[in-house]
C-alpha cells in the first residue's frame, strides 16, 4: 500500500518482534542501592535535617506584585493540579524518577519539598540573598528575578511506588498498573515506568530547565532521575492546532476542557469510581515516547500520507470536510471512500456512542534528540494524555490502532502510566498529603 517500505536500519530495530511483556514497575532494588551509594551520605545530609527535608533558607521569597514574575502566572492551588487542563505552552520536559527515600516519613518530606518548590517557581519572584559565603539560592540562569512564564509542575505517582517500601499498597489507585506493551512497540526498559513523574511546562525552555534544576537540587538524596525527554510545540502554521513532526496538525479533537460535564466524565477521578478517597480530583496520566521514522515518511506520497491520517496535510480538515474544525461524517462514508476505514482519526475516534466514553485529553509535544548511533534522525512525539480510566480510554483507543498503516512509520520506545495527584488546595496543603495519610 505504501510508497516506502518500513526501514530495517534503526537503533532498537523496529522490525524485530515486539517485547512479549512490559518491564514491570520501576527501578529494581539493586539500582536504588547503587544510586544511594553513589549520592553518598554527604549529599543526603545537605538536604535532610532531623530525617526531614530542610525548607528553611531555601531561597523562597514571595513574588513581587510589580515585577515581571506576575506575567503569565498560572494559579498553583486548587482541587486539581495545573498542567492538565491548562493550555499548552511552548516548552516541556517529562521526567520519570526513582524514589530512594529511606522511609515513609522521608517520602512525605520529599513530596512536601516538591510542592514548596513548585509553589514558589510557578509564582515567580526574586531569589533570596544568602550572603557572600553561601552558595547562591538560585542557579541564576533566568537572571535576578524568576519569571512565572506560564510554568506548571504536575506530579504523578507510578505503580512501583506502591510496593513494600513505604506501606502504601492498600492506598494504590485501583486502575494504576505498569504500562502495557502493545504490538508494534519497541520499548527500552531503561525508558519505561518510574516511581514518580514530573511534567514541567512553560512558555520558554530555559524556564523549564530552571525549574527542573531547582527541584533536583532540593530533592537530591531522596529521588533520582530514571529517564527524561524534552518537548516543544511548533508554532501553529498558518493558524489553528500546531503540527507534529510528520507535518500534520495534532490535538484537534480533544474534549472540551471548559465543560465541567466533559472533564468530570472523561478526565477527573470522582468519588463514585471505586478509587481510594484520597485519589478524588486526580487523573490517570499516560506518557509514550513515540519515535517517528521521518527519513522514510518523507518519501511517501502526499496522497498516501493523508489517507493514513484521514486529514488534509495543509489545512488539517478531515478528508470529507473543508476546515480543521469540521467533524468527519463517518455515517455517510460507511465504505471508507472519503476517509479510509483504517485511517488514524477513524480508528482513534470512531465517533460512535460506544466509543464516546473512551476519549482522552491529549497534551503531546514534539521532541528532537539529534541522531542515533547509526546516523538516523531521532525525533518524534512525546504523547501525553489524561483520562479517568486507562483501560477504558487510552488502552481501548490503542487497541483500535493496532496495525494501523501509520504503524510502519512510528516506533514507541518508552513511557509509563502514572497517577496525577489531586491538587494542593491552599498554602498549607501539599501534593500527596492525602496519599501519605491513607
Amino acid at each position: 500500500m505504501h510508497a516506502e517500505p518500513r526501514p530495517a536500519r534503526l537503533e532498537g530495530n523496529p522490525d524485530m518482534p515486539a517485547q512479549t511483556s512490559a518491564p514491570q514497575g520501576g527501578c529494581p532494588a539493586g539500582r536504588r542501592s547503587f544510586v544511594k551509594t553513589a549520592l553518598g551520605a554527604g549529599a543526603a545530609g545537605a538536604v535532610l535535617a532531623g530525617g526531614g527535608f530542610a525548607l528553611s533558607g531555601n531561597g523562597m521569597t514571595p513574588a513581587r506584585a510589580d515585577s515581571a514574575a506576575d506575567s503569565g502566572k498560572v494559579p498553583f492551588h486548587g482541587a486539581h493540579q495545573a498542567g492538565i487542563l491548562t493550555p499548552q505552552p511552548a516548552a516541556a520536559t517529562f521526567v520519570s524518577l526513582d524514589v530512594i527515600a529511606d522511609s515513609r516519613k522521608d517520602l512525605a518530606d520529599l513530596l512536601r519539598t516538591i510542592t514548596e518548590r513548585a509553589r514558589y517557581l510557578t509564582a515567580g519572584g526574586a531569589p533570596a540573598d544568602l550572603g557572600v559565603g553561601a552558595p547562591p539560592s538560585d542557579n541564576g540562569i533566568l537572571g535576578p528575578v524568576v519569571p512565572a512564564d506560564e510554568l506548571t509542575v504536575t506530579v504523578g505517582v507510578g505503580a512501583s511506588l506502591f510496593d513494600d517500601r513505604y506501606g502504601l499498597a492498600k492506598a494504590k489507585p485501583a486502575r494504576l498498573t505498569p504500562m502495557r506493551t502493545f504490538p508494534n512497540d519497541n520499548l527500552s526498559a531503561a525508558e519505561c515506568h518510574g516511581d514518580l513523574s514530573l511534567q514541567i511546562c512553560a512558555a520558554r525552555q530555559d524556564v523549564v530547565l530552571h525549574a527542573l534544576r531547582d527541584i533536583a537540587r532540593h530533592t537530591r538524596g531522596a529521588m533520582q532521575i530514571k529517564w527524561r525527554i524534552d518537548g516543544f510545540q511548533n508554532t501553529p502554521r498558518p493558524a489553528g492546532a500546531p503540527r507534529n513532526l510528520l507535518g500534520f496538525k495534532d490535538g484537534i479533537a480533544n474534549p472540551d476542557v471548559k465543560s465541567t460535564r466533559e472533564t468530570d466524565r472523561l478526565i477527573w477521578v470522582g468519588d463514585s469510581l471505586g478509587e481510594p478517597s484520597w485519589a478524588v480530583g486526580g487523573s490517570y496520566q499516560v506518557i509514550r515516547v513515540i519515535r517517528m521514522l521521518v527519513e522514510f515518511w518523507d518519501r511517501v506520497s502526499l496522497t498516501e500520507q493523508e489517507k493514513m491520517f484521514g486529514r488534509r496535510k495543509d489545512t488539517g480538515a478531515p478528508l470529507d470536510g473543508a476546515a480543521e474544525s469540521d467533524i468527519p461524517n463517518y455515517a455517510k462514508d460507511p465504505h471508507g471512500n472519503a476517509i479510509p476505514l483504517d485511517a488514524h482519526i477513524r480508528l482513534a475516534n470512531p465517533r460512535t456512542a460506544q466509543s464516546d466514553n473512551s476519549r482522552i485529553l491529549r497534551r503531546g509535544y514534539n521532541y528532537d534528540r539529534g541522531v542515533d548511533s547509526v546516523g538516523n534522525l531521532d525525533m518524534g512525539l512525546v504523547f501525553c494524555s489524561y483520562q479517568q480510566d486507562v483501560k477504558r480510554q487510552f488502552e481501548a483507543t490503542q487497541e483500535r490502532l493496532i496495525d494501523e498503516p501509520l504503524a510502519d512509520y512510528i516506533s514507541p520506545t518508552g513511557g509509563g502510566y502514572f497517577y496525577a495527584l489531586p491538587g494542593a488546595e491552599d498554602p498549607s496543603d501539599w501534593l500527596g498529603r492525602g496519599l501519605l495519610a491513607a
